[in-house]
Parts: structure tokens; C-alpha cells; sequence
């Protein structure tokens, strides 16, 4: 059976994408911990990030960067990485942007207009 994330791959779950390349897509969660929450995640669903194809792992970790880089210059924050690997059985990493108001494990709920208009500020081309 596919995970969520393989099913925003594919095109069946709509997302809020910032960055895809032929390895790795990038979109924002929809249960973020902070205003500009990140999901990296590999195009081939592996269960643990530790269990990717070292090309693959590769590839995510310089997504990671880049996107960490990205969040800096568009919002002024230092982005806080978790790799945690319990919530959904696809290799992923958390990229979010580390302010005064981040408390683990809390969400946030915005709106589909606060969610776009993130995801316009973090869009990488």
C-alpha cells in the first residue's frame, strides 16, 4: 500500500509544493509545527531515511540544504531539522523555520490563503 507521501508524488493528493527535482519533492505540511513547516521526501518510498540509496540520500540531504537556505533569506529564520521517521512510513525530513513560538509537538491550523502565500514565499524555481 502507498503512503500519503507516494500518493502526493503521484499526483493523486493535492500539496503545497516548494521544490521537486527527478529524486526528491519538497511540499508544506499540512499539520505544521510552524509557520513554513517543510516535508522533504524521496520519490522512492522507503520506509527509513537510513535506508535509501546513498544517490537518493544524497539528493534529500542537498534538497534539506537547500531548502534550510531558502527559509533563511525568505524568512529570517534559522530552520530546524527533525528526522523522526514514526509518522508516516516514507523517508522524510522535517525543514522548519525555528522562532520564539516553536514548542514540539504543537500544530498550527492556517488557512488555505496563509498556506499558499507561504509556500509562494518559500517556492524554489
Amino acid at each position: 500500500m502507498s503512503s500519503i507521501f507516494s500518493q502526493i508524488i503521484a499526483g493523486e493528493t493535492p500539496c503545497y509544493k516548494i521544490y521537486e527535482n527527478e529524486k526528491v519533492l519538497a511540499f508544506l505540511d499540512i499539520h505544521p509545527e510552524t509557520v513554513g513547516h517543510v516535508l522533504v521526501v524521496p520519490k522512492i518510498e522507503v520506509d527509513k531515511v537510513y535506508d535509501l540509496p546513498e544517490e537518493d540520500f544524497i539528493a534529500l540531504m542537498l534538497a534539506v540544504k537547500k531548502i534550510s537556505k531558502k527559509m533563511e533569506i525568505a524568512l529570517g529564520a534559522r530552520a530546524l531539522w527533525k528526522v523522526i521517521g514514526t509518522d508516516v512510513p516514507h523517508a522524510h525530513v522535517h525543514v522548519m523555520p525555528l522562532d520564539e513560538n516553536w514548542q514540539y509537538g504543537k500544530t498550527l491550523t492556517l488557512t488555505a490563503e496563509e498556506m499558499e502565500t507561504m509556500r509562494a514565499k518559500l517556492e524554489i524555481l
